[in-house]
């Protein structure tokens, strides 16, 4: 769970995420999703928050090399690429492993009606 000293935390140590005065902004439920899991493998000592700016600064350049407007719009999608290569670097999980899971959880998104909860099955990893 994402506590509010957590996010203020961050919020300091990373000055470039989405603010206001309450603290993070989220456009979608999965931006404050990922910011989470980042505070809490944070929390647990994968990486430090200099290591994690680093490393969000490099992901950053390199999609504006590849042509990112760098708008705001896409910040959270940075993120999570920053987050899915910390995790494979530091051996939390392998970078197959998460895109077998994302492309699990894609499966299990389209097959699962509007408002209902999403829940991974066995046929999802096929």
């Amino acid at each position: 769970m994402m506590t509010a000293n957590a996010a203020a935390a961050a919020t300091a140590a990373i000055p470039s995420i989405p603010h206001d005065d309450e603290g993070p902004v989220f456009r979608a439920p999965w931006e404050a999703h990922a910011f989470a899991m980042a505070l809490t493998l944070h929390d647990r000592g994968v990486f430090t928050w200099p290591e994690w700016a680093s490393a969000l600064a490099d992901e950053i350049k390199r999609a504006q090399a590849a042509g990112d407007p760098d708008t705001g719009e896409t910040y959270y999608l940075h993120w999570l690429a920053t987050l899915e290569g910390l995790v494979a670097r530091k051996g939390v999980a392998s970078i197959e492993a998460l895109h077998r899971y994302r492309d699990a959880w894609d499966h299990a998104a389209h097959r699962t009606p509007h408002g209902k909860p999403i829940e991974l099955r066995p046929e999802d990893f096929g």
